[in-house]
């Protein structure tokens, strides 16, 4: 994968003291868990880049993958595969062999933060690496942020102004051009387990937001 930050630089970053003390305590407490800051996953020339908010304590924080192994990452790799993205609807280790097409995904923090929340001066810290994914990026058309912390980061990421960039499911916004041309920003709930449990976010209000991203990547072709 295109480096846009070398694995050792950011599997060696303990630039957020809390987040630091807390993955050094769960490597003792699972030592077979990745329980370091959690590298970009997929293609590195992709037109799609999907963020989420961090590392979830037994899926991505366990298996180094985003998304991979707990229930944020279900119904999302069920909706890339549906839509042509990833080889496999399930995506269950690093090394399962499931690969994305035209799609990466990433994390505002790459670190899992303690009770899934992490602090504004966390994301502030860690939002350099986005930064950087982005600006090394051209390729990148549409960006898919779950979430508001994912939506927040995108724009701080891009020196945009919050206020100019409203979250809401299913919200489309025009980001200023970069590289290749236009980027679109496409805002969705976060596909955690509240919110499919809770049905704020179906299986269908999902779908919804992937045919606008295909259609956005078939216009922005």
């Amino acid at each position: 994968m295109r480096s846009f930050s070398s694995s050792e630089t950011l599997a060696a970053c303990t630039a957020c003291p809390r987040l630091a003390e807390f993955l050094a305590d769960i490597r003792q407490q699972y030592p077979t868990y990745h329980a370091l800051p959690v590298a970009p996953f997929g293609d590195p020339k992709a037109r799609l880049l999907v963020v989420g908010l961090a590392p979830g304590m037994h899926g991505a924080n366990r298996s180094g993958r985003p998304f991979t192994g707990d229930h944020a990452g279900i119904l999302l790799y069920q909706m890339l595969h549906r839509f042509g993205f990833s080889s496999r609807a399930v995506s269950v280790s690093a090394d399962d062999g499931l690969e994305l097409n035209d799609c990466r995904i990433t994390n505002a923090v790459k670190c899992l933060p303690p009770r899934n929340k992490p602090e504004p001066a966390e994301i502030r810290t860690c939002n350099r690496f986005l930064a950087e994914e982005l600006d090394h990026s051209p390729e990148i058309r549409v960006i898919l942020a779950l979430g508001g912390i994912a939506h927040k980061s995108v724009l701080m990421a891009q020196k945009l102004k919050l206020g100019d960039y409203t979250f809401a499911h299913g919200a489309r916004h025009e980001l200023p051009a970069i590289g290749m041309g236009q980027r679109i920003l496409i805002d969705s709930y976060h596909c955690s387990r509240y919110n499919t449990q809770t049905r704020r976010l179906t299986a269908d209000s999902f779908a919804e937001i992937f045919v606008s991203v295909r259609s956005e990547l078939e216009r922005l072709r």
